[in-house]
């Protein structure tokens, strides 16, 4: 599994658990919702600083998305 892969994964995981929409989560990140679907579906890369934008509003360490799980 690539890093695009796992890390998509896993914000998509964090961001369910939380009951977050894709919309609300967006806001929460101070991100556009069409950049938090392209993250998710791995069509974008992400910059560092949105790593770090995306873990703070997961308040989930930002290591942690970079862990595979089992998702599926």
């Amino acid at each position: 599994m690539d890093i695009l892969e796992v890390f998509s994964k896993n914000v998509r995981s964090y961001r369910e658990k939380q009951g977050l929409s894709q919309e609300a989560f967006a806001e929460k990140c101070g991100l556009h919702r069409t950049y938090i679907s392209a993250v998710e579906r791995q069509k974008r890369s992400i910059s560092l600083n949105n790593v770090q934008k995306i873990a703070d509003a997961l308040e989930v360490e930002t290591y942690k998305l970079f862990l595979a799980q089992d998702n599926d």
